[in-house]
């Protein structure tokens, strides 16, 4: 890779798992990526720890209370800390920053990418709960479909690749792939009995626990789907996903003249990390390569409606829109977390989910503000939905 200046860079999130990866890929390429920023809420002591390590310019951690330990972690260098969700917009905008690698998971996610579509910065999107709740607001704000936005989630990642150089109108179909998690070869009444350690469990990602339970219930690749719509301007009946344990095809992308092109790597998250970040070059890297040899049969088959019900639940919040993806999204992180908690039983996430989403009803989302507003409603409904779910299996 050559790069005429190099990329100065806000790592958002960079204590979970994919922030954690994006660090290694910008560590080790220092003449093409300057550390600016760093963010986290609640790991502090890590935060503090990768302070130390990469020496970025500022931090910020969204917890207030944690400023001062923070502060006095970090008294000795020349950084400057921040503390308070409000505060992510000062690290965003932090001079000299012109890329925000965006890895904060789920609704919290939301703000931040507003603010950096604001401010005119390079995104590399590792959150898909975003655009899932509110794509076309955002990208209603960004000017034109996928502008400024480069996706860093595999998936995204792969059909981004498909479609350099193509004529987007010209997209028939999108296939987005999933290994089906650890209980794709399970019959529904065997879920009842699936505990927390199963199901964090994952064939073949390394991924935080909330992302690992989603892509159990399928939920993360509805949530992918939903995010996929929005980035690729496309419409729900042109989305499809398929069952692919290899998890070596990560999408196909099908065109008007019938022929596919499809992109396969080695299950690695820092391929797309790497490519996101270097885009629209391509590194030199010394990532695993994927060898045919151990992959000689590639297996798909559609993922059957009805047999994954938070992935039909996520189709029916794309096609209803409004408020439905913001319900859905509230509700599911409501509902893992009460499962992580082992509040409620596995098969009660998605009844967590359809009950919350009946019971809020739809209603239309204009502004970013609605979303938020809505996201807070549904999330105190699905609570007592726990509850009540909790109390009757005591």
């Amino acid at each position: 890779m050559t790069c005429e200046t190099p990329r100065n860079i806000a790592v958002l999130g960079s204590t979970g798992s994919v922030g954690k990866q994006a660090l290694e890929v910008i560590g080790q390429r220092g003449n093409y990526f300057r550390l600016k920023s760093l963010t986290a809420f609640n790991n502090v002591r890590l935060l503090a720890e990768q302070a130390r390590k990469y020496r970025p310019e500022c931090v910020a951690i969204g917890n207030k209370d944690l400023y001062t330990y923070l502060r006095d972690e970090l008294s000795s260098l020349p950084i400057d800390v921040y503390a308070g969700e409000e505060e992510i917009e000062e690290v965003i905008k932090y001079p000299g920053t012109d890329t925000v690698l965006h890895a904060i998971v789920g609704i919290a996610g939301l703000k931040p990418l507003v603010s950096a579509i604001k401010h005119k910065k390079n995104v590399i999107l590792a959150n898909k709960e975003a655009m899932a709740v509110a794509g076309n607001l955002i990208m209603a704000g960004s000017g034109q479909p996928g502008a400024g936005i480069i996706p860093a989630d595999s998936e995204h990642s792969a059909v981004f690749q498909c479609l350099v150089g193509e004529d987007s109108s010209q997209v028939e179909k999108v296939y987005l792939t999933a290994s089906g998690g650890p209980f794709r070869d399970k019959e529904p009444v065997e879920l009842k009995e699936v505990g927390r350690k199963d199901a964090l469990n994952h064939p073949t990602w390394d991924m935080g626990k909330k992302v690992s339970i989603d892509s159990a219930t399928m939920m993360n690749k509805g949530l992918e789907v939903m995010a996929a719509r929005w980035l690729f301007n496309l419409e729900p009946d042109q989305l499809e996903v398929l069952i692919h344990p290899q998890s070596v095809v990560h999408a196909l992308v099908q065109f008007t003249d019938g022929s596919i092109k499809a992109h396969m790597a080695y299950p690695d998250m820092k391929h797309y990390l790497l490519y996101a970040l270097s885009y629209p070059k391509r590194a030199v890297s010394d990532l695993r390569r994927l060898s045919f040899e151990n992959y000689p049969d590639l297996g798909f088959k559609r993922a059957v409606t009805g047999g994954f019900r938070c992935l039909d639940l996520a189709y029916m919040a794309m096609k209803a829109g409004g408020n439905i993806p913001c319900i859905l999204n509230a509700a599911n992180e409501i509902a893992v977390e009460a499962f992580l908690n082992e509040r409620i039983n596995f098969v009660s996430i998605p009844e967590v989910i359809e009950r919350s989403i009946d019971e809020v009803g739809f209603r239309k989302a204009s502004t970013i503000g609605d979303i938020m507003e809505y996201d807070r409603e549904a999330r105190g409904v699905s609570e007592e939905i726990v509850k009540t779910i909790e109390a009757m299996s005591r």
